[in-house]
């Protein structure tokens, strides 16, 4: 079976795991996007291009147990993708949420982002799929002698998690993401670091949570 990383995905195109066919989310991404169904995509839920692709964890599959856990562990491990995680945190999943969120961001270092229902992820989905084609446009007509080492495609994905923690708007957000660069290096980045890009109150904030 074909496994992460082994999927070519047409040019502004999303290829969806099978298993997700008459879901909510494919519901509401037919139409808004070129969504194709293949099986045996593996551990991946949507390869939104060759590089980067979703892995879409749903309230039953937290409440479930610890087979997700695996999952993504076996992703990070075997994968050279750009992964990012939707996962659904409602009322009856929020008390697994912190767990998962030290997982994904602190322990795998990937993007994680939180969605009140499937209507959301297709919404995220969406506007990741229009930042794939841009970032595949550019990768075609880029000079690679002139093209610079700009921000990965996740960028958005990552300005809205760093938005999650307390205190944290989408401009303290965006300087934090200027001066460390990603979000493993603001995970392991000290208080008196955090003091100054954000000040002492909100440096330590972050720095708990």
């Amino acid at each position: 079976p074909l496994t992460a990383g082994s999927i070519v995905v047409p040019y502004g195109h999303v290829i969806g795991n099978e298993k997700w066919r008459g879901s909510e989310v494919a519901q509401r991404l037919q139409g808004k996007v070129r969504l194709i169904f293949e099986d045996g995509l593996g551990l991946v839920d949507f390869h939104l291009s060759n590089r980067t692709c979703i892995l879409l964890i749903s309230e039953a599959d937290l409440v479930a147990g610890d087979e997700f856990k695996r999952r993504l562990v076996r992703f990070r491990n075997a994968s050279r993708l750009r992964g990012i995680v939707i996962v659904e945190k409602t009322r009856i999943s929020d008390q697994y949420y912190l767990g998962v969120q030290k997982l994904v961001v602190l322990e795998l270092g990937m993007v994680l982002l939180p969605v009140a229902n499937q209507g959301e992820a297709s919404q995220f989905i969406i506007q990741l799929v229009s930042f794939c084609v841009r970032e595949q446009s550019r990768d075609r007509s880029a000079n690679p002698f002139l093209r610079k080492q700009c921000a990965e495609l996740a960028e958005p994905a990552v300005l809205q998690t760093v938005q999650q923690i307390p205190g944290v708007g989408k401009t303290k957000a965006l300087h934090l993401l200027q001066q460390f660069g990603s979000i493993h290096r603001l995970c392991n980045a000290s208080i008196s670091e955090l003091e100054q890009v954000v000040g002492q109150t909100v440096a330590q904030q972050i720095y708990t949570f």
